[in-house]
């Protein structure tokens, strides 16, 4: 009630929030896959429920949540990340679903490595980019095709679109921006 009552009708939600807790399955502590979950995915269910609720009176609205590759595809020590992508993800699609009836879209972009405080804290020194690029076979890793690891601004991109009218016909779609590391998975 008191962020529309402040700042309008909310037209547009963007769940961004994420955090990553790396390690193998066996070994990450309860509160790492805990805190995985409560940031990751809770986090999204609850604040797109929250505003969905409003959206559905007005019979119009865009959702997009900001998810991982990771989701689609194992990673070495991300067991726990990708899992509370990947439920993220099918929760925005089955919330599009549901809300379609009511004129309101829900997509996912879905990036790879991208140059953020968070991907620079995997980097042991400064080729750290150089690597991802490169792949890595001994942990199951592709490379980046498109040979350069994403900007912020290509992602807020997708974001933007999935978000404006120009995407008025498309839902529960993931729209995947790796440079290909997926290979299109």
């Amino acid at each position: 009630d008191r962020v529309e009552r402040e700042l309008g009708p909310l037209d547009i939600l963007v769940n961004v929030a994420g955090i990553l807790r790396v390690g193998p399955v066996l070994e990450l502590s309860d509160d790492d896959w805990e805190r995985t979950f409560a940031v990751n995915t809770r986090g999204v269910v609850n604040v797109s429920r929250a505003v969905a609720r409003r959206m559905t009176g007005r019979a119009s609205g865009a959702i997009v949540t900001v998810g991982s590759n990771a989701a689609r595809t194992p990673r070495v020590h991300m067991a726990a990340y990708a899992a509370s992508k990947a439920a993220t993800t099918m929760f925005t699609k089955c919330l599009g679903l549901e809300l379609a009836r009511y004129n309101i879209r829900c997509n996912v972009v879905s990036p790879g490595s991208t140059d953020t405080p968070m991907q620079r804290a995997l980097w042991a020194d400064g080729r750290g980019a150089r690597a991802v690029i490169a792949g890595s076979p001994e942990a199951f890793k592709l490379g980046i095709p498109l040979n350069r690891i994403a900007e912020t601004e290509d992602v807020a991109a997708a974001v933007l679109f999935l978000a404006s009218d120009q995407a008025r016909h498309i839902t529960m779609h993931d729209l995947c921006v790796d440079g290909g590391a997926t290979l299109g998975a």
